[in-house]
């Protein structure tokens, strides 16, 4: 079976059907946001936090935070925040220290660093509820500080994803909206103390386009955030609404009417108005985005989830943005489901987790307009989340999607794995076993220092 590289959604929906029939698997409002270069002060660990962040970590990190969907029957049956000793050095390394459980379940799945770095901002796709930990400190032991209820009530949306921040800020894209639960959303912005100040709607309808381009109409759906200062750029990808997340993989796939209803478009925002000024189309709902860190590099890239491709957004000799899809990922016959990406440091590596397969994937970007796979490993029986330290020497990897999408029986495999790149292989450190362990299913990561450490290394950036 052959997919051409810009497969629609509905094909792909045919090919995962069959699939699953093999396998069975089941100044933005009041900021002052700095329009100039990424600096070194703003280099965080993982290279796909905001550049506003600071407490910054470019050597060992100390944890790894887990946002964790709780599990009727495991444990306490709670979403919790897992944190997990990673420092070679302690006794305690590839154990875990702490756990903090909300109690309830509401789909718990990504989080984001306040720009200060002291507290964690964790969302669920399903309750729509934010818990605000303090993870500033004592890092070891994170505690709950704060559950923020009203983004339905004051916004229309639902589905916290995406937590950006900004100066004083936290900017929240989400996946869908209170009045059908489909995928039409926007992103909303509070303040630290956990404050409402706006809500900006995804475009639906097309923008005019510059001179020799052609418009595109938007879809209004969300969900990652990805800002380049340097550019006055903040970029969003779209994926699909609760109607889709909250059911049933397998269902979905089989419902032609269903997979109509994921993104296909990415939308370029003027960062000082907030206001979009472009959208391409981009099909196959394209998921993370990672803008490239480096000095003189700005350009970003994203993949789609349902054709498998990676796309890069740069200016064209015109000074336009434009997206193009520059590379496969696997075999996009066999819908390997991309989920998640993690750019170097450097922006001349790109990590990318394919769900279906369970396979980790490394591209080399050094030319990123033709993106070549030079190395991939299976990691899993299902791979979601894929964090990389800032100096590419570690690795980390986590098994759950969603709690409807994950795969059953055997294939279900819940773990944290944290491996060591050397630049040619991936070799195992730890692993987790997060049912085992009586955790739940984890999701996203988050890495963290003692305070003595990074108020050092911040000291040391001022330089």
């Amino acid at each position: 079976m052959q997919i051409d590289r810009r497969m629609t959604a509905s094909r792909a929906a045919a090919a995962i059907a069959n699939i699953f029939m093999i396998t069975n698997v089941s100044v933005i409002a009041g900021v002052w946001v700095i329009a100039g270069a990424f600096s070194n002060a703003a280099r965080a660990d993982e290279t796909c936090n905001s550049p506003y962040m600071s407490g910054l970590i470019k050597g060992q990190e100390d944890y790894v935070h887990v946002w964790t969907l709780g599990v009727p029957g495991i444990g306490d049956g709670s979403d919790k925040l897992v944190t997990i000793d990673a420092n070679p050095a302690s006794k305690r390394y590839g154990k875990v220290i702490d756990k903090v459980s909300v109690g309830g379940r509401g789909e718990a799945h990504h989080m984001g660093f306040t720009d200060d770095r002291k507290y964690l901002w964790a969302g669920g796709l399903d309750d729509s509820k934010i818990y605000v930990f303090d993870v500033g400190t004592h890092p070891s032991h994170p505690t709950l500080v704060k559950t923020i209820e009203d983004l339905p009530a004051k916004t229309g949306y639902a589905g916290p994803h995406t937590f950006y921040a900004l100066p004083g800020r936290m900017l929240i894209g989400n996946l869908s909206n209170t009045a059908d639960k489909g995928g039409v959303t926007g992103m909303s912005l509070y303040n630290n103390k956990g404050e409402f100040i706006a809500k900006y709607d995804m475009p639906t309808a097309a923008i005019p386009p510059a001179p020799a381009t052609k418009s595109v109409t938007g879809d209004g759906y969300g969900y990652d955030i990805a800002v380049n200062p340097a550019k006055n750029a903040l970029l969003t990808s779209s994926f699909t609404g609760s109607n889709n997340y909250m059911r049933d993989l397998g269902e979905v796939v089989k419902d032609p009417e269903a997979m109509k209803h994921f993104g296909n478009t990415l939308v370029m925002w003027n960062l000082k108005t907030m206001r979009p000024s472009k959208i391409f189309a981009v099909p196959g709902a394209p998921l993370e985005i990672r803008w490239a860190l480096a000095e003189g590099q700005n350009w970003a890239i994203t993949a789609t989830a349902l054709t498998s491709q990676l796309w890069l957004i740069e200016r064209d000799p015109q000074g336009h943005w434009q997206a193009k899809d520059v590379a496969a990922i696997g075999d996009p016959a066999k819908i390997p489901l991309p989920v998640d990406i993690s750019i170097t440091a450097d922006a001349k590596g790109l990590w990318v987790n394919t769900f279906m397969d369970g396979t980790t994937h490394y591209f080399d970007l050094s030319d990123p307009e033709h993106p070549k796979e030079t190395y991939s490993k299976h990691t899993g029986s299902q791979v979601n989340m894929v964090s990389q330290s800032w100096d590419g020497r570690r690795v980390y990897i986590t098994s759950s999607l969603l709690s409807k999408w994950d795969k059953t029986g055997k294939d279900n495999e819940q773990f944290l794995r944290a491996f060591d790149w050397d630049g040619h292989e991936l070799t195992s450190r730890f692993e987790i076993d997060f049912a085992k362990e009586q955790l739940g299913r984890p999701h996203h990561m988050k890495f963290s220092a003692e305070p003595q450490r990074t108020a050092s290394l911040n000291e040391a950036a001022l330089r």
